[in-house]
């Protein structure tokens, strides 16, 4: 996907000049060291003419043309401005400075540069991906139409469909290119790169291993094996990949070294973000996307949120993304707005031709549903994908969720007890629904554990409102008065006063049906006394009276 050349866009083969030997060695030549690509010889062996008054022919252009290839961008533009600046400037030089502002990510300053060169094909390449990067459809529809069918120009059609999502038709340029030129290898990455993009992380893999076997030092084909790995495996796995690459200091690790820095965060779970991430936005796309999920795990919304508001998504883990940020700060928030934009972006990925069947597809579906509270739905899409996430604490979170709210609270209290993860596990949200799960269970006394567990705080007080009422629904009216007392104590509202009164009342219902142990009767006196109550003298004396006839102590 890169706009290098294999031959320069001026001068001709480069001259000879004269062989000179020196200590029985043989000095090398330009033509050599390019030949052999040695951009870093090729420069030095320039200098030195130049120092020493062997002015070589066009060298200002080859040291311009070896740094370009390097990596190292910003010699390339020292070199390509001053040449601009002397009067007899070959015209040619303007194309070559304006690939050279297109890799510093200088688009404005290429296009000028460009409109200022000849027209060439590479001209033309130039602007078609420059109005891709100024998203604009007519300048692009323009270059597109003169497009050749000619390798070069092919090729930059690929990259575009690369870039625009439209992996399947960049293959398939690719694959017709290699048939005919079985020597391109390098294609052979840039068809692995599209496979990794459509998840075939294992085809990406047999594909990338015939390029590998030629070139085992290629930083650009390395990283995708590294990142294959993290994807079929685990970071460490990835991270064992790019050791080798991190150990050399080659020209190729140089000319990959952030993407290479910042897949490092990526395979370490973050690791370092906060130091490589920022400095790399909008240089690698994918830098914002990821220091934006940094924050969303740091639990810093408002953060991810002022990262993220301003890109347009184009592509789906962008739209992804910004569903997720959306959804958390509305839910932060008590925002419906942001949880509508939330919903709207997953319904736009998970209902499009290209992601519908895909289980990022299908998860933003399920996220989509659980949002508009349609948890039949909901259950539909995440059973479908149930069996990749079997020990995934988010997965099993939602998953939990939605049985819970379609009233399976069996099945549902087996999936939140799957979850390790101790930051979920203090989550309200979570010990509300277990509590509840354990009450319509029948197991009251492990939602009252529940609870006891909890710091007194406005969460334990909205437990223990949701233990008392589900409780008293589920006619387990001793928890039920437990938990009345305690709100009672905690608030004088007299709704907690005919709560507990019902539900001590209710105890008792329970033991003259011989369903609940006679001595429970000793502790309800002892609540219904802790209330200073004008009804508690009647409700005790009947109690009392019932347990003194049926020889009860109390």
């Amino acid at each position: 996907q890169m706009l290098s050349r294999a031959k320069p866009a001026v001068g001709g083969t480069p001259p000879t000049g004269d062989r000179r030997r020196k200590k029985g060695k043989k000095v090398p030549q330009l033509e050599e060291l390019l030949a052999l690509r040695d951009f870093t010889g090729a420069i030095a062996l320039l200098e030195f003419k130049r120092h020493v008054g062997e002015q070589e022919e066009d060298a200002d252009l080859w040291i311009g043309y070896s740094a370009f290839h390097l990596g190292d961008y910003k010699r390339a533009l020292e070199e390509y401005e001053a040449l601009t600046k002397q009067p007899a400037c070959n015209p040619d030089v303007w194309v070559n400075l304006a690939c050279t502002y297109f890799f510093l990510g200088m688009y404005m300053q290429a296009e000028q540069a460009a409109l200022k060169a000849a027209k060439s094909r590479l001209q033309n390449r130039l602007l078609f991906h420059l109005a891709h990067k100024f998203s604009d459809e007519k300048k692009l529809m323009s270059s597109h139409q003169n497009l050749q069918d000619i390798t070069e120009d092919q090729l930059s059609l690929a990259s575009i469909h690369y870039m625009r999502s439209h992996y399947q038709e960049a293959i398939d340029i690719y694959k017709r290119i290699l048939l005919d030129n079985r020597e391109y290898l390098a294609l052979n990455v840039y068809v692995a790169l599209c496979y990794y993009k459509l998840d075939y992380y294992d085809v990406s893999q047999e594909v990338l291993a015939v390029y590998l076997q030629q070139v085992p030092d290629s930083t650009i084909a390395l990283n995708l094996k590294a990142c294959n790995h993290f994807r079929l495996y685990n970071g460490k796995a990835a991270e064992a990949e790019l050791k080798n690459l991190t150990d050399s200091a080659s020209s190729s690790f140089e000319f990959g070294k952030e993407l290479i820095k910042h897949n490092l965060v990526v395979f370490r779970g973050g690791e370092g973000a906060l130091q490589v991430l920022p400095p790399l936005v909008d240089v690698i796309p994918e830098a914002r996307l990821n220091l934006v999920i940094y924050y969303l795990r740091q639990d810093d919304v408002q953060e991810a949120y002022n990262l993220i508001k301003d890109l347009e998504p184009t592509a789906p883990q962008e739209y992804i993304l910004k569903g997720v940020v959306n959804a958390a700060l509305g839910q932060e928030m008590g925002s419906k707005d942001h949880l509508k934009i939330a919903q709207q972006f997953f319904q736009l990925v998970g209902e499009s031709a290209s992601e519908c069947d895909t289980i990022p597809g299908r998860q933003c579906m399920s996220s989509c549903f659980f949002l508009l509270r349609q948890f039949g739905n909901v259950l539909i899409y995440l059973n479908s994908v149930k069996s990749y996430f079997y020990n995934d604490d988010t997965f099993n979170f939602n998953y939990a969720q939605a049985k819970a709210a379609m009233g399976n609270f069996s099945e549902a209290e087996e999936v939140f007890l799957l979850i390790q993860s101790e930051k979920i596990k203090n989550d309200f949200v979570y010990l509300s629904w277990l509590a509840r799960c354990y009450i319509m269970n029948k197991k009251p006394q492990l939602a009252w554990k529940l609870y006891l567990k909890m710091e007194t705080s406005g969460e334990s007080f909205n437990l223990l409102q949701l233990i008392a009422n589900d409780c008293y629904k589920m006619r387990q009216f001793y928890y039920s008065a437990k938990a009345f007392d305690v709100l009672e104590r905690l608030d004088s509202n007299p709704e907690y006063w005919e709560g507990k009164r019902g539900a001590c009342v209710g105890v008792f219902q329970m033991i003259l049906a011989g369903r609940e142990a006679k001595e429970t009767l000793r502790e309800v006196l002892h609540l219904l006394k802790s209330t200073g109550n004008s009804q508690v003298e009647y409700i005790v004396r009947i109690m009392k009276k019932w347990a003194k006839e049926n020889r009860v102590p109390v």
